[in-house]
């Protein structure tokens, strides 16, 4: 008999608090401030700072930052506007730094 399993979660590394689903990973190969970081297509239970301008890697993009809405940790971004065509899939997506998300042991 299989056994069945909840949604796979990451969370704040802070507080534990829920902010994204393993499911909704675009890329895995992304850069953030402190190193990896991973592009998801959703997130929850975080908070939207004001957006501006910013040159990344990739070009100018209009972002902001996102934090977890329990305890204030940053955690990345979210992506606002691509001013490059070819980086117009980002609209509307979120960058969660690595090093700021813990996988729950329950997956």
């Amino acid at each position: 008999m299989a056994q069945s399993i909840g949604p796979r979660l990451y969370s704040c590394c802070n507080c534990r608090n829920h902010v994204g689903l393993h499911d909704d990973i675009i890329s895995k190969a992304f850069q953030g401030r402190t190193g990896r970081a991973f592009l998801f297509s959703h997130a929850m239970n975080v908070v939207l700072g004001a957006k501006e301008d910013r040159y990344l890697l990739t070009g100018l993009h209009t972002v902001a930052d996102i934090s977890c809405a329990d305890c204030n940790e940053p955690l990345g971004w979210k992506y606002e506007r691509a001013y490059e065509a070819s980086q117009k899939y980002k609209e509307g997506k979120f960058i969660f730094e690595k090093a700021k998300i813990v996988k729950e042991e329950d997956w």
